[in-house]
């Protein structure tokens, strides 16, 4: 099944903010890192972190560990060309970490409205590995570039957690822990060997076709293949047969809609955060779709 480029193009012109106008234009060859960039420091805090909304479910202007990782998405987006900013940002993660290495869900926040109850009501003196391990995950895919990211004592201390805190997995995880915990090990698969193991004992909680419903979410939400393997030839597609990510690339390419863009199953928090997970998605989809061969 083949996707409407051109259509992607249309829906991100009216829809999407500047900063995932950008990332699709990063994708398209449009542009260059030093535009996407710029459109990610309108995010940035004076503290080397980022907020204002650039997690969409996340409102509140101060710098949260949730933007952390939609902040080294673009870092990733711009590889292999290395921004100042991804080691600031390393810089603030340090300075927020918890005693074990963990980060908090997220930090108190100074502005509540149009924020997602799992955001405002996180304990942010509890590490969480699900933060933990999709941040980690995107630091070390941009630290295979970046060898100030790659040596930042915020990664080393981030990593012992995860790798810990997998290890002591005893019973199904969440949903979203179990998918971000896998990726953070196929993230670390070369540079940390004990990793193999680690995925080998997840294995065991991931369902055989990939279908995961999210405790917690709406109806429909699930986590499939492509949320815990998206990248091809990676130690992770292992966990799943290749017919199952052929018929999840199928779906995922089916799901573009009549106006160009792809939709989140996920809860809608705000009119803004809601388009704003569109253009997030409609970028992710594209770059998913491209990575895996199906598109030019």
């Amino acid at each position: 099944m083949s996707i409407d480029l051109s259509a992607a193009a249309s829906f991100m012109a009216t829809h999407a903010r500047v900063l995932d106008r950008r990332r699709f234009q990063l994708l398209t060859g449009e542009t260059d890192s030093t535009a996407a960039l710029a459109a990610l420091d309108g995010y940035r805090n004076p503290d080397g972190g980022y907020g204002w909304g650039l997690e969409p479910d996340l409102r509140s202007p101060e710098s949260q560990p949730g933007a952390a990782l939609h902040a080294f998405e673009v870092f990733e987006d711009i590889l292999p060309a290395t921004a100042p900013q991804a080691t600031a940002l390393c810089d603030w993660l340090e300075s927020v970490i918890l005693p074990d290495g963990g980060l908090p869900f997220a930090l108190t926040l100074t502005v509540a409205e149009g924020t997602a109850p799992w955001w405002a009501g996180a304990d942010s003196t509890v590490s969480t590995l699900q933060i933990t391990a999709v941040t980690a995950a995107a630091a070390h895919r941009v630290a295979a570039h970046d060898r100030a990211v790659a040596a930042h004592p915020w990664l080393a201390r981030a990593t012992r957690y995860c790798l810990a805190a997998i290890e002591a997995i005893e019973e199904t995880p969440h949903a979203y822990v179990l998918a971000f915990a896998v990726r953070f090990l196929d993230a670390v698969h070369e540079t940390h060997p004990e990793a193999a193991d680690l995925l080998k004992h997840l294995s065991r909680y991931v369902p055989a076709d990939g279908l995961m419903h999210v405790e917690g979410g709406t109806e429909e939400e699930m986590l499939r293949p492509l949320d815990f393997a998206p990248f091809p030839d990676r130690p992770a597609r292992a966990l799943f047969a290749s017919e199952a990510v052929a018929a999840d690339l199928d779906r995922l390419a089916g799901l573009q809609q009549d106006d160009g863009g792809w939709t989140v199953d996920y809860a809608r928090i705000s009119p803004a955060g809601a388009l704003d997970w569109r253009g997030h998605t409609t970028v992710r989809a594209v770059d998913v779709l491209r990575r895996n061969a199906r598109m030019p």
